[in-house]
């Protein structure tokens, strides 16, 4: 992953989403998800892809092959998942596709490392045992890398860090609905920073 953090953009407005971007990647974070929970995510990540200069975005809550093709089709670079699918997995592996697998037990883990993953999402995080259960997880899959998200906060952004199998880690906090919806955009912008700084300390000192 190019930055630590990687912000989750929702939005059914295509003008909003590349707002929203251009904005975090103001603050430093260049590696973007546009998660598919609107009819016009799709909408969105194309227009980042082609009109946002100096980002990497990616496709979230893609839950089947047919969406994870959709989705490359339209300009992904990655694609997330809240679970663990064989055929999306597949279709990325085949095609040299960073994939982002959704699992919370050792079960799943185990299952996905033996699809062919090294890498994975951890959702949701906070709920499925946050840091502690992560750092279980590390010290059995020795060679998994993993992507915390859901209930991660700027609160205990460094604590999933500082874990040394931790790449990176997924947020919807860095970027508010109520700033969006008043055009606070400079709010992204400084959060992003924020998130950066908290960043630095924590692989500084893990």
């Amino acid at each position: 992953m190019k930055t630590p953090v990687i912000p989750l953009i929702q939005s059914d407005d295509p003008a909003i989403a590349v707002r929203t971007a251009e904005a975090l990647r103001a603050g430093g974070l260049t590696t973007l998800e546009v998660v598919w929970r609107t009819d016009a995510a799709m909408d969105c990540l194309e227009v980042i892809a082609k009109t946002v200069e100096g980002v990497t975005v990616g496709a979230g809550t893609v839950l089947s092959r047919a969406q994870a093709e959709i989705a490359l089709k339209r300009g992904a670079q990655f694609i997330v998942s809240p679970g663990l699918d064989e055929g999306v997995v597949d279709l990325c592996l085949s095609g040299s596709i960073d994939i982002f697998a959704g699992v919370s037990t050792a079960t799943e883990v185990q299952r996905a490392w033996n699809l062919g993953l090294r890498t994975v999402k951890f959702f949701p995080a906070s709920l499925a045992g946050g840091a502690p259960k992560l750092k279980a997880l590390s010290s059995v899959f020795r060679d998994m890398r993993f992507m915390p998200t859901g209930g991660v906060s700027a609160g205990n952004l460094a604590e999933f860090l500082a874990i040394p199998s931790v790449i990176a880690c997924g947020g919807s906090w860095l970027t508010p609905k109520a700033e969006i919806e008043a055009g606070n955009f400079e709010a992204l912008t400084t959060l992003a920073k924020d998130a950066l700084a908290i960043a630095q300390t924590a692989k500084t000192h893990s």
